[in-house]
């Protein structure tokens, strides 16, 4: 896994902070890591985005954004309206592709779910991934999810899983049913469950805790039999 590209089923869904609890577990193995996002929108110039969001939680990581949009709108749209070009997946892929060469591992987050355009052709993260060959890990609700898993199968792409951006200190019996439900909408194993207010915590506390939010397969311990168990 030398790619990973995160998506999810909207905006304000945790993409930001799993992005940077999977840098920080791979930080604290020694791996070098480097955060690609490709479109920030709904930022001004002089405003930290989501890649300093992510250094502040993980710690160093080489960050690249490619564009940048004041209005908080989906990338094509934001880039038109600001009179600027838009971001294209080939400038996607081959950012990736140098960064991989440099990197252990490269993050590519997104800007809001898996089919929002980038520029006026319609492209989306979807063929981004499709020329990285890049495994996405989504977030989000049942139904979005199993929507997003489709859209990837029909492109010939595989979710490498879920992660659920936060959950709830007391969650409802929706939320616990969700444990279960989540890997059968998606076709993918759940790869773990960050708690709600994550990124409050101080940069320290989060890059100590990140590894127990992760499955293996993401770097970390987090086991979702014994998460479900423990749900009740």
């Amino acid at each position: 896994m030398s790619v990973l590209i995160v998506t999810g089923t909207g905006t304000e869904i945790g993409k930001t902070v799993t992005t940077a609890a999977v840098a920080a577990a791979a930080l604290a193995r020694g791996r070098s890591v480097a955060v690609l996002k490709p479109a920030q929108t709904g930022v001004t110039a002089d405003e930290p985005g989501d890649v300093a969001e992510v250094r502040r939680l993980a710690g160093p990581v080489t960050g690249v954004e490619l564009a940048r949009f004041p209005e908080p709108l989906a990338p094509a749209t934001a880039a038109r309206r600001a009179g600027l070009m838009p971001v294209r997946p080939d400038e996607i892929g081959r950012t990736a592709r140098k960064l991989a060469a440099e990197h252990d591992l490269v993050l590519v987050e997104g800007a809001g779910g898996l089919l929002v355009p980038f520029d006026e052709s319609g492209a989306t993260l979807a063929d981004a991934a499709r020329l990285l060959d890049a495994p996405p890990a989504g977030l989000g609700t049942l139904n979005a999810t199993a929507l997003t898993a489709e859209a990837l199968r029909s492109r010939g792409l595989r979710c490498r899983g879920v992660v659920i951006g936060s959950w709830p200190g007391d969650p409802d019996l929706a939320a616990r049913c969700n444990l279960a439900d989540f890997p059968r909408a998606a076709g993918a194993p759940l790869l773990g469950a960050l708690p709600e207010r994550a990124a409050a915590l101080s940069p320290a506390g989060f890059r100590a805790a990140a590894a127990g939010w992760l499955a293996p397969e993401l770097g970390g311990t987090w086991d979702a039999g014994r998460f479900g168990a423990a749900q009740g």
